[in-house]
């Protein structure tokens, strides 16, 4: 017998058609401006026009980002790969922004290779609403504010690692390889701060005879996630003791991407390991075979190198020490950290100082880190009971 579904108290079961106004987007002005452009997969550029205003909820139409769900308050442009949504007189904006994020559109778009999600399939969905427009606005508040305590955390992030990269161009950026250095400064290789460049490791999918260390294998595509915190989607691996032993990320060491690089993005995100990561880590850390692992010579190297790698990273620098011409790219490590030439103190430990100085906005950057899973994880376990009406107002005041 098929389950009845139970309505609560003061709520209706409706279409989304019946509580939405649903358009498509245009094809994105060439011009360039201030105005966002969305399509499937959030901001793309800056145009000098919009076609929205106001407050939207933005799916992504067709293909890889099918499905994706953004919500924006000013004027925008919405590009042809995105679908607009506008509340109407049943509604409230962000009630429906979030019944959307919880409602996995992927599963019903149409096509194979290219997914499709259209105004029509959309309309088509079932929706239990609250009938009192007020309470779907409480229910939104309560989402909402976990959202901009988590923006407010990320934003500070933010903040902190442009502070640390502004003292390290203040402190390091002045001279440049072929200037006449004036007296207590010198070149040096970035081999001088390194102890060793460990390889990673990708081990098995499922525990296999000697391979029975679970671990978290770090990608590449993993290290920018990892400035909010322990990266959800690296994927969880099973490793050699003997392996592990190795490999096994400690304090102080540096991850590095030397493979995966295309025309317009290089080889060398990077990320730097320090105890607060391990500690927040449920499991042992180390990275697949398309990183590496630098060990600086002293812990006291670890901000600095990894504000050198970032700052080089952000100018494209890697790009120059890359093999290949076509396709997936790779970061030549042993020559860069040969042959790149740097501009250094003399005197070492002027960059034991700027450890000592940006150590501590690092340290926060990740207890804001901590912060933000924790609220994070609230969020998503409060999404669905809150959009469903398993828990109401009166409960979660309680």
């Amino acid at each position: 017998m098929m389950e009845v579904k139970k309505i609560p108290e003061g709520w209706i079961e409706t279409t989304l058609g019946n509580v939405i106004n649903i358009s498509s987007g245009k094809s994105r002005p060439k011009k360039q401006g201030l105005f966002p452009v969305y399509g499937g997969n959030g901001i793309l550029d800056y145009a000098d026009s919009y076609n929205y205003e106001n407050a939207t909820v933005i799916v992504g139409r067709v293909g890889a980002y099918c499905g994706c769900v953004y919500y924006e308050e000013n004027k925008f442009w919405l590009s042809d790969n995105a679908l607009g949504i506008k509340s109407n007189e049943n509604s409230e904006i962000r009630f429906l922004y979030y019944f959307l994020l919880n409602e996995n559109l992927n599963r019903i778009a149409i096509g194979g290779a290219q997914p499709l999600l259209t105004q029509g399939l959309l309309n088509q969905i079932e929706i239990i609403v609250p009938s009192d427009i007020k309470e779907q606005k409480s229910i939104a508040q309560i989402l909402t504010s976990f959202d901009d305590k988590i923006e407010l955390l990320q934003a500070q992030n933010k903040t902190l690692e442009a502070l640390a990269q502004t003292v390290f161009k203040e402190w390091f950026g002045k001279y440049q390889v072929g200037d006449e250095l004036p007296e207590g400064w010198k070149t040096a290789k970035i081999n001088d701060f390194i102890e060793i460049s460990l390889g990673g490791d990708y081990g098995k999918e499922d525990i296999e005879d000697e391979f029975d260390q679970k671990t978290l294998c770090l990608r590449g595509t993993d290290l920018p996630d990892m400035k909010m915190g322990t990266p959800e989607k690296a994927p969880i691996r099973f490793l050699k003791k003997s392996k592990l032993e190795k490999c096994k990320l400690i304090n102080g060491d540096i991850v590095i991407e030397i493979s995966g690089g295309t025309e317009n993005q290089s080889t060398g995100r990077v990320m730097y390991i320090n105890d607060i990561i391990i500690q927040n880590s449920k499991l042992p850390m180390t990275c697949v075979n398309f990183c590496r692992i630098i060990r600086p010579s002293k812990i006291e190297y670890t901000y600095f190198l990894y504000s050198l790698f970032d700052n080089l990273y952000n100018r494209r620098i890697f790009f120059n020490w890359e093999n290949g011409t076509t396709g997936i790219k790779n970061l030549n490590l042993n020559a860069f950290l040969n042959g790149f030439e740097l501009i250094i103190p003399a005197d070492k430990n002027k960059i034991i100082k700027f450890d000592e100085l940006v150590k501590s906005k690092f340290v926060k950057i990740q207890t804001n880190n901590i912060q933000i899973q924790t609220l994070t994880k609230t969020r998503d376990e409060l999404l669905p009971k809150l959009m469903s009406g398993e828990i109401r107002l009166e409960e979660f005041k309680n």
